[in-house]
């Protein structure tokens, strides 16, 4: 249903219409572009490309326009301002009425996708026996609110967990296990040692000629399907899937074990694809090595850039293991969009993947791939973000220290909480402060890791707008005690007239700001609206009395700060963050 309370959502077809209705239907798509304005409600600025079109003067367009326009239920005024810009203000009774149906609707006014999709995603991908760290962050916390945003939208959401659980590194990884013992091994891995583990097992593997040897000929069994060392390996995967699992549960992500797709998947296709694409002539031997060559790419001196199929020695790399994974996602899975939450330097990779299965025709419309691409995380001096020792910084430390940086504010600032509450509390700061930090900034930017920052109750935090919805449940348990009720939304009067309206403005546009997260893929989006949105009501909490306004101005406000609390809890949700009610 859609209930068509966002306003440039319900102008939209009305100055289209108006378009059609002066200049002719041939021009009805012309983008009204509509957009918030300091000057107004909101600003058209249509006419100004329309001219263009029509060979036209834009306000004389702008007038012709205007004539045509049917929105008086909706604008109180319009003015045209400059060579023709529509400055366009709304009536008070329209927002009152929009805020109500929000308010009443659970989706607070998101609109259902009208062509849904069905969405694999392809997001935080460890490595097996290998430590969670931060550079898997910014994979599983942009993939995870994604997939919460595109699920709200309506959108069949499949998520694909490519854990790196094969190749050669496996072999030592097996014969280190065997080294230390099964028992003892499972008892490190299980508390979250797989960093120490791996090491132990490459330097053996360095240092130790007979020990690399019988790693090789481990990978041979594995590669082989020896029962036992199938078994051994799957005594490495099954527990760091289990530690990994620990991790996501404490980040409040929403991987689940079923979800987990990784490179051994994909194993038994690779020699089969690498055949067919040889039959078919798709691909080409080239010094050895079974390559395809996607158009477009070209090395530095100008040679078609090879994808490499198959090595001349036999093997298969990333690149046959993605183009196994595509297919399968697209016959199997049968998705018609997939999003890879990747890094940015695997952007020509993933480039010369989607372009060598468009010219299989195995990628074609409506079905359509996205990669995902993000920064990195930098440390407070602008560099790679590391331990003082140079080593990369484990996921799990990150999330420690942030929480016990968080029970220390809390400790300070909510002294009248039982222990357990001021626990739980910072456990969802501290959490909700790395999520938001990584979803607030443009993702394909790198952005600086600082605690001190993220955890701030100042500015475009969510320590900030946790305390904003916080405050919001206080106002309500007084509301309760006191048997104040919410009631129908009125027309914003009085003196903080301008701050209501202004609240209530920006309510209404959640749902437009949901659905172009949906079409940009950019999460940071949401953020900015967000903190927008507390910032607003916080300017209405200092200027318009709630409690202690008059019944009906009670009750009416009420309704307005209910929708405020139920967005913000709503819009945090999206991104993967908790909103407590007590801070």
């Amino acid at each position: 249903m859609n209930l068509a309370v966002d306003p440039e959502t319900v102008l939209a077809p009305r100055f289209r219409a108006a378009i059609a209705a002066a200049f002719g239907e041939e021009h009805r798509d012309a983008d009204p572009m509509l957009r918030a304005s300091d000057r107004a409600d909101l600003q058209a600025n249509v006419a100004m490309g329309l001219a263009k079109r029509l060979g036209q003067p834009p306000r004389k367009v702008a007038e012709a326009i205007q004539a045509k326009l049917e929105a008086s239920d909706v604008l109180e005024r319009i003015e045209l301002a400059g060579p023709g810009f529509f400055n366009l203000w709304l009536r008070g009774d329209w927002l009152a009425a929009a805020a109500s149906r929000a308010l009443a609707d659970a989706r607070a006014g998101v609109p259902l996708a009208a062509e849904p999709s069905r969405i694999v995603i392809d997001y935080s991908s460890p490595n097996v026996a290998k430590e969670m760290h931060v550079g898997h962050l910014r994979s599983t916390v942009i993939g995870d609110a994604l997939a919460r945003v595109l699920e709200l939208r309506g959108h069949t959401v499949i998520r694909q967990n490519h854990v790196g659980d094969w190749g050669t590194p496996f072999g030592m990884l097996i014969e280190h296990l065997l080294d230390v013992g099964e028992d003892a091994a499972t008892r490190e891995l299980g508390v979250g040692e797989l960093g120490a583990f791996y090491k132990a097992a490459r330097k053996k593997f360095d240092e130790a000629p007979d020990f690399a040897a019988r790693s090789r000929a481990r990978v041979v069994a594995l590669q082989g399907g020896d029962a036992e060392t199938r078994r051994l390996w799957s005594v490495l995967v099954d527990v760091s899937k289990r530690y990994f699992g620990s991790i996501y549960e404490r980040l409040g992500v929403t991987l689940r074990p079923g979800d987990v797709a990784g490179e051994s998947l994909y194993d038994p296709r690779l020699a089969p694809l690498a055949d067919e694409l040889r039959a078919s002539g798709a691909a080409t031997v080239t010094d050895g090595a079974l390559c395809l060559f996607p158009p477009g790419f070209a090395a530095k001196d100008g040679a078609p850039l090879p994808l490499i199929v198959q090595k001349s020695d036999g093997g298969f790399g990333y690149a046959t293991t993605d183009l196994a994974a595509i297919r399968y996602r697209l016959d199997e899975l049968r998705a018609t969009r997939l999003l890879y939450v990747v890094g940015a330097p695997q952007a020509q990779h993933l480039a010369m993947v989607f372009e060598a299965a468009r010219s299989l025709g195995w990628l074609r419309p409506p079905a359509q791939a996205t990669h995902v691409a993000f920064g990195s995380v930098l440390g407070t001096d602008k560099r790679m973000f590391k331990t003082r020792s140079g080593d990369t910084v484990r996921l799990v430390d990150l999330i420690d220290e942030a929480e016990a940086r968080a029970r220390g504010v809390i400790e300070e600032k909510a002294r009248e909480l039982s222990d357990d509450e001021r626990a739980e509390i910072a456990r969802a700061i501290g959490v909700g402060a790395i999520k938001y930090a990584d979803l607030s900034s443009d993702r394909v930017k790198d952005y600086v890791f600082d605690l001190d920052r993220m955890l701030s109750f100042d500015g475009n935090t969510a320590p900030y707008l946790q305390y904003a919805h916080a405050r919001l449940c206080s106002m309500f348990r007084k509301a309760d005690a006191e048997g104040a009720a919410a009631g129908p939304v009125l027309a914003a009067s009085g003196d903080g007239a301008v701050k209501e309206r202004a609240l209530v403005l920006h309510l209404l546009r959640f749902g437009a700001v949901v659905a172009s997260v949906d079409s940009t893929l950019e999460p940071h989006k949401l953020c900015t609206y967000l903190h927008e949105l507390a910032t607003a009501f916080m300017a209405f909490y200092e200027a318009c009395p709630v409690l202690k306004a008059d019944e009906e101005a009670r009750a009416s406000r009420l309704s307005i700060c209910a929708l405020t609390r139920r967005t913000l809890r709503q819009g945090l949700a999206l991104l993967g963050v908790e909103a407590p009610e007590k801070m």
